[in-house]
Order: structure tokens, then sequence, then C-alpha cells
């Protein structure tokens, strides 16, 4: 009999920043990842600004401003993933680009209050459902007030030196890993871009998990 250990189940890591709309559209589809794979998505999350500035990184709308061929090929990639994953609620947020550092540490402090999930849900669907500005204190706490979230409990929370510094530990870390924007997946260690590397992330998954 051999007493050779079976492979260990490698992590996959989502980082995110709710400011993505790409990010959100993964954020829809992850859970039949997970079912197809019975595993977790760990979400990490990151300030996707600070992370700009560390990777020497702009937005697609700065970097491809002056190439509007480029801009319309990436919208129509876009409504290619919504079609085939059938998003529907997904909607251009008229506020953007949306300051999210508030919600950022917010997803740290409501991890803290074990209320992570429920979070990152309503948090996701304000921003690229409902189109409103997460930016904002008033539409934040109203926002989770009408979730069930404590507003309050998330926003004092939001305040301490330790989440802040978490926020900005995980963003250094992604930068250090190689990671420059969201949606970004670490499969073990190997990094992966954006929505259309979805299918890679699992093939890697498999790989990892087969040893």
């Amino acid at each position: 009999m051999s007493t050779q250990a079976a492979p260990a189940t490698p992590d996959i890591e989502f980082l995110f920043d709710f400011g993505s709309p790409n990010a959100y559209l993964c954020h829809k589809v992850i859970p039949q990842m997970q079912a197809r794979l019975q595993t977790r998505v760990v979400y990490v999350p990151v300030l996707l600004g600070g992370l700009f500035k560390l990777a020497n990184n702009r937005s697609p709308m700065e970097a491809y401003g002056s190439i509007p061929t480029k801009l319309a090929y990436q919208r129509l990639e876009m409504q290619r993933f919504i079609r085939k994953h059938n998003l529907t609620a997904f909607k251009h947020n008229p506020h953007f680009p949306v300051n999210t550092l508030k919600i950022m540490r917010g997803a740290l402090a409501a991890k803290r209050l074990g209320v992570f999930e429920h979070y990152v849900d309503v948090v996701y669907a304000a921003m690229w459902e409902q189109g409103l500005n997460m930016a904002d204190d008033a539409v934040i706490a109203d926002t989770l007030n009408a979730a069930g979230i404590d507003a309050a409990a998330i926003a004092a929370l939001s305040q301490e030196a330790d989440v802040k510094a978490e926020l900005v530990a995980n963003t250094e870390a992604a930068h250090a890993r190689g990671a420059f924007g969201s949606p970004s997946f670490f499969v073990g260690n190997e990094l992966y871009f954006g929505k259309d590397r979805l299918r890679e992330v699992e093939e890697e998954f498999l790989a990892q998990r087969r040893g």
C-alpha cells in the first residue's frame, strides 16, 4: 500500500474591489465555479486605486482612451459575458468611477462581524445593479441597514487602525505577488487576471488538485 500523501487542495483566491464591474461579473458566476469544483473561493479585499499606484497601472478608460476601437471591443466582450451567463441585472453605475475606500474597509469590518458574504452581495448589487453612489456615507448606511446589516457597527469598525492596516497589507501583498488589477485570481501561486480567464482558473485548480 502506498504511503504517499494525497495532493493538497489548492486555494483559489479572488482579489476584488467593488469598483470593478468585471469583478462584479466574476462574483456572480463564482457560485457555479464553486459547485463544479466542490471548493470555496477565498475572497480577498484589495484597494484597486492603491494597487494601480503600486503597479503603475491605469484603468482601461484612461489607458485606452485614445483607442476607441479597443474600448468598443471591451464593451463587446462584456456584453458577450453578460449574455452567456444571463446576468441581466447588471447595469452601468452612473457615478463610476466610485471611490471604494469606505466600502472596501467595510468588507473587512463585515468579515470580523460575521456578515462578510451578505455584505459582499449587498454592496455588489448596490454598485452594479442599483447604480448607487457607494462612496456616500448616507447611501452606504441606508443600503446596509435596509439589508439588515448594522451600518453603524460597520462604519465604526472600519475606522479601527487594524482594519485600515489590513486593507493596505492585502493590497501590498497582492502587488508583491504580481497582481496589477481586479479581478485577479490566484490558484496556489499561479496568477490569472480578468473574467476571461475563469476557465483557466478551473483548469489550474484541477491540475494542482490532481498533483
